[in-house]
């Protein structure tokens, strides 16, 4: 291309097109506008906590190189101020005519905000109190094609904020700040399994059976084989035959997918800690889940006192344990229990808006009544134990008391955050749970588990006593950065298309 030539014509009004032009322009007189590499020697953050005490005005010999992007610009005639942010914080550069001579001052006139450059000077600190690199070069490393959001006053539509994460987290350093926070919490949660001596595991996210869970899978064909595969729904099955193999204490932070509607709280693709301790029961889960939490929030937080929402939460003290029937009586004024006929607990479910299917038997119409009267409710940490067989296919049942299994949810802020057994390790009352599933399939519900022959086949050849939890780490990462949506803790929501 001459050097006269434009790829877009320039016109003050098409920012992107004047870019574009800068970008011609560059490389017309043989300059790379994306360099390969650079090389940093001092990040904003250390310098700000070196250099914490050199007084206002003063200059030092300390030489250092410091990249980013541009976030600002204030042209002074002979000076021009940067402010350049990397991963760390922001840092000025005072860009000075008499040091960078004519030409250089006039290449960083021609810097727009979004580009990244690097810059090597010494530090100082003006006159006002700003800590300074004074450059004596500066470097363009990627030239920015797009304008930032106007007057870089951040990106409030959340639409484009979740359909543009990059952009989101340039603009908004509070965003950034809260996945720094999701990542420091999923490092404190291996390190706390870690040294609780469990072992991290991987297990495969194609399944050809869905099972771990009651939720409607997503479907894809494996061209080779010939064969449908469902993107897991929960890791559970492996992991457990990982415990009939000899490992006693296995966990895995793994990506699960269920094919169910989106919501504040719902993401079609989420993340979750699952794990499985041999020789413990429901207790040992609930102190696992207890100092995992307590931990998380006091390595990352630096406090068990957090507000959720307006809402105050403490982590710190000790949590409510109670079972579903005794607070799903309390709520509704009267008893809701196995005691009661279908009809009525039929009747009690109409009584206060809560779903009715005329397949549920008393364990699914008493855990709607418990989810419409009670759960949203509970905002202080609570286990709520004693979970419908019907509705926990894979729990233990509770010695004494057939109808119930050995299971809690833990719910803060009403909302659930944790799933736990004394895990069912009975072949043949399995086989007979994947039985019930199988006819609750026929008639209708897409979310049943499959029949997984080849897993009870693995517990037939034994499974010790175990306890098993699952923690929705998007969720608690939301109770720990007080986040009011899922897409404000997920870097890449899905969205409808645009």
């Amino acid at each position: 291309m001459a050097a006269d030539e434009r790829a877009f014509p320039v016109s003050d009004d098409d920012p992107i097109a004047v870019r574009h032009a800068k970008l011609d322009a560059l490389r017309a007189r043989g300059e790379e506008p994306y360099k390969l590499n650079y090389d940093p020697t001092a990040r904003a953050a250390q310098l700000s906590e070196s250099y914490a005490g050199l007084a206002d005005g003063a200059e030092t010999d300390d030489q250092v190189r410091v990249a980013g992007r541009v976030v600002a610009l204030r042209d002074q005639g002979k000076a021009v101020f940067l402010v350049v942010r990397d991963a760390t914080g922001d840092l000025q550069v005072f860009c000075r005519q008499n040091v960078l001579g004519e030409e250089g001052l006039s290449a960083v006139k021609e810097l727009d905000l979004g580009d990244w450059i690097g810059a090597e000077g010494v530090v100082l600190r003006t006159r006002r109190g700003e800590l300074s690199v004074s450059a004596k070069s500066v470097t363009l490393l990627s030239k920015s094609l797009r304008p930032l959001p106007e007057k870089f006053h951040g990106l409030n539509d959340t639409e484009t904020r979740y359909r543009q994460r990059y952009v989101d987290l340039i603009v908004n350093p509070e965003v950034r700040d809260t996945f720094a926070k999701r990542f420091a919490i999923i490092s404190s949660i291996r390190r706390f399994m870690d040294t609780s001596g469990f072992i991290e595991v991987e297990t495969p996210m194609l399944h050809p059976i869905p099972g771990g869970a009651t939720a409607r899978p997503f479907i894809t064909h494996h061209n080779a084989l010939d064969m449908e595969f469902y993107l897991r729904i929960a890791p559970e099955l492996y992991l457990k035959r990982l415990m009939v193999g000899g490992f006693e204490a296995v966990y895995e932070i793994n990506r699960s997918f269920r094919n169910e509607g989106i919501s504040v709280r719902h993401n079609p693709e989420f993340t979750m800690l699952e794990a499985y301790r041999a020789f413990t029961d429901l207790r040992g889960m609930m102190d696992l889940t207890e100092g995992l939490i307590r931990t998380a929030a006091s390595e990352v937080l630096g406090t068990t006192l957090v507000t959720y929402q307006g809402t105050e939460v403490d982590l710190g003290a000790p949590w409510r344990r109670a079972t579903m029937i005794d607070l799903t009586s309390e709520a509704a004024g009267e008893d809701v229990s196995f005691a009661r006929s279908v009809d009525e607990l039929r009747a009690l479910c109409v009584k206060h808006d809560a779903p009715v299917d005329k397949s549920w038997g008393k364990g699914k119409l008493i855990t709607e009544l418990f989810e419409k009267l009670v759960e949203r409710f509970l905002v202080q940490p609570t286990f709520v134990t004693d979970y419908p067989l019907e509705t926990s296919p894979l729990a233990r049942k509770k010695p004494g008391e057939p109808e119930l299994t050995d299971r809690f949810e833990l719910i803060v802020t009403g909302r659930e955050i944790a799933n736990a057994f004394s895990e069912l390790v009975d072949p043949v009352d399995q086989r007979e749970r994947f039985a019930a599933q199988m006819s609750a399939k026929a008639t209708g519900d897409d979310e049943a588990m499959g029949y997984d022959e080849d897993y009870l086949r693995a517990m037939e050849y034994g499974m010790p006593p175990c306890g098993g939890l699952g923690i929705g780490i998007d969720r608690l990462v939301m109770l720990l950065t007080d986040s009011a949506s899922i897409r404000d803790v997920l870097l890449f929501p899905h969205l409808r298309p645009e």
